[in-house]
């Protein structure tokens, strides 16, 4: 909204022309989105719902009577200020109202006792995994680049959703899983997010550089971007009360959209890979336990017996890893692992 309300201030007061800047638009909406919910969050969280505790869960006990569900809070904080500085975009705004449907349904969940079944959950995930599938394609087909391939492919439709809805499912499902240490959660993915707004703002939204790197230019690049940004200063926020040890949780009604968000912006930047490259130990963390459940639960088939699921509890039980050793060093794994990934992916084309 901003952005088009400098178009019509411009002539009378120059400043206002940096509200048509996208890199100033990045910058602002980061800022006020930290700034917002690093500010109301204590004010409010003691609306939140009480953690309960859960069965299995290392260190679970430590969490008992903290204020969870925060996603509550800061996603909406999300949305209000997307709206304000990403410029006007049908797409954006549908992927909005998927990120507050998301969060609905992790906030039922948090307040329900004993929380809602995994297939209830589960089947609310694909729902708004095909909404917003629906939405990034428009049911028109979409180009899309990959690795090992120059230049770039039209995908159909209805292949594009095949595809994009399990990707947006397992973001949504990793990164609820991957919620289990203080600040690990919140800290993966806004590492993650970052990359992909740079990838955004910085490749295949700068026509010069995707043409160098031969990779297709998507003109809304930079308006994923700066959604992408505002996210990155939300979970800021969050992580100042929610680093070690934590006075809130984010819970599903923080995990769910932001993992949306995740797989949202993967596929906006054109390459569905780019997921295994930016999140990939959130999805080594949190997807590879689902594929355990279902391997075990609907086919039969022990794997992994001996590790624990997610993997952050595997190497604080198993290992003897403390909470702050957990998130330093899958940061680690994760800052260097994904540059490297990233170069390979582009160069090797």
């Amino acid at each position: 909204m901003l952005y088009y309300l400098s178009q019509w201030l411009a002539e009378w007061a120059g400043p206002v022309r940096l509200l048509s800047s996208n890199i100033f638009l990045a910058g602002a909406g980061t800022a006020m989105a930290a700034g917002l919910v690093w500010w109301l969050l204590p004010k409010l969280w003691h609306l939140l719902p009480r953690d309960q505790g859960r069965a299995h869960a290392v260190g679970a006990e430590h969490s008992v009577g903290k204020p969870m569900s925060a996603g509550i809070l800061f996603i909406p904080i999300f949305v209000a200020v997307a709206f304000l500085f990403v410029p006007y975009h049908p797409k954006v705004l549908g992927i909005l109202a998927c990120a507050l449907a998301a969060m609905m349904v992790g906030y039922f969940d948090d307040r329900a006792v004993g929380g809602w079944s995994e297939y209830r959950l589960g089947a609310l995930d694909l729902l708004v995994s095909i909404c917003a599938a629906w939405l990034l394609c428009g049911g028109e087909p979409v180009q899309i680049w990959l690795p090992l391939l120059k230049g770039s492919l039209e995908i159909p439709a209805i292949l594009y959703m095949l595809g994009a809805t399990p990707l947006l499912w397992v973001a949504i499902n990793a990164t609820n899983c991957t919620d289990g240490v203080d600040g690990l959660s919140a800290s993966l993915t806004s590492m993650s997010i970052l990359f992909l707004g740079g990838i955004l703002y910085g490749i295949v939204g700068h026509a010069e550089i995707a043409r160098y790197l031969l990779v297709p230019h998507y003109v809304d690049g930079a308006q994923w971007a700066i959604l992408a940004f505002v996210m990155v200063g939300c979970l800021t926020g969050y992580l100042w009360h929610n680093s070690y040890p934590s006075a809130v949780m984010m819970g599903d009604s923080g995990s769910r959209p932001v993992g949306l968000m995740l797989g949202v912006l993967a596929l906006a930047s054109g390459n569905p890979f780019l997921i295994l490259v930016v999140a990939f130990v959130i999805l080594v963390n949190g997807a590879t336990g689902m594929v355990k459940v279902v391997l075990l639960r609907f086919f039969k088939i022990p794997i992994f017996k001996n590790i624990r699921y997610p993997l952050h509890d595997h190497v604080r039980h198993n290992m003897g890893w403390s909470n702050t050793q957990v998130l330093v060093r899958f940061m680690l794994l994760q800052a260097v692992g994904t540059p490297i990934l990233l170069v390979l992916l582009l160069k090797i084309r």
